[in-house]
């Protein structure tokens, strides 16, 4: 081996070792198989609806979604609004870039919780891109409504890009900077930069502020499914 050979051998080496380490930092909360490492917020008599398979409308009721073998997609299949359970990941996030694809049927309703406290909307707001509200799809709730949406139909597949800044606190566990919303991407159109959060969204896991949190699916109110979940590290 001529030491040139050696070198470019080593650098080889080098940068699958650089890529490999960078890979480890990509945080995948949904192994594609089962629901381990997944737990679902008890609410009321609510039943546990989520199961892992292939999701696609019911062709007898666009509301409702029929759950297929084999796939590797997070599916709340609930009949309908107020019989499911909201699901958060055991893994905790902070500051992150939450990549990940969601499909609604008809008429139904979900959400993002980042950190399990601060919802970006899911919802069927199909038709909706030139006017849409504080409460349709992709609207920081209780913040701010989507700026430009693009929206997609009922049981076609959505992509989300939220770029997140935790809140700060300082040694005595008082809060010294709000949480931010530095930017989120719905279906490759920015729809918000920028936006503070001076408090956690109703319905989260426990309402409570902190460095880091799961990432919640609100199950709650109607079927839902999630696939292709990542969460990165925020530079």
């Amino acid at each position: 081996m001529t030491r040139m050979t050696s070198w470019i051998t080593g650098l080889g080496v080098a940068v699958a070792v650089t890529a490999l380490a960078q890979s480890d930092t990509v945080l995948r909360p949904f192994n594609g198989r089962n629901l381990e490492g997944w737990k679902t917020k008890p609410e009321g008599n609510n039943r546990n609806y989520w199961t892992v398979g292939t999701a696609r409308l019911d062709p007898a009721d666009p509301r409702r979604l029929v759950v297929g073998p084999g796939g590797q997609e997070l599916i709340n299949a609930a009949p309908g609004h107020g019989q499911g359970l909201d699901l958060y990941s055991e893994a905790l996030h902070g500051d992150a870039i939450i990549k990940l694809e969601v499909m609604v049927p008809r008429e139904s309703n979900s959400g993002i919780y980042v950190m399990g406290e601060y919802e970006v909307q899911v919802l069927d707001s199909y038709g909706r891109d030139d006017r849409p509200g504080p409460g349709d799809m992709g609207a920081i709730y209780g913040a701010q409504p989507p700026r430009r949406p693009k929206y997609r139909a009922p049981g076609e597949w959505n992509t989300y890009e939220i770029h997140w800044r935790a809140p700060r606190f300082d040694a005595d566990g008082k809060k010294v900077a709000n949480a931010r919303f530095e930017k989120v991407i719905l279906n490759g159109v920015v729809i918000h930069e920028n936006v503070e959060m001076k408090g956690p969204t109703p319905g989260g896991v426990d309402g409570r502020e902190k460095p880091k949190g799961p990432l919640m699916f609100q199950g709650n109110h109607g079927p839902v499914a999630y696939r292709n979940i990542e969460i990165r590290p925020l530079p």
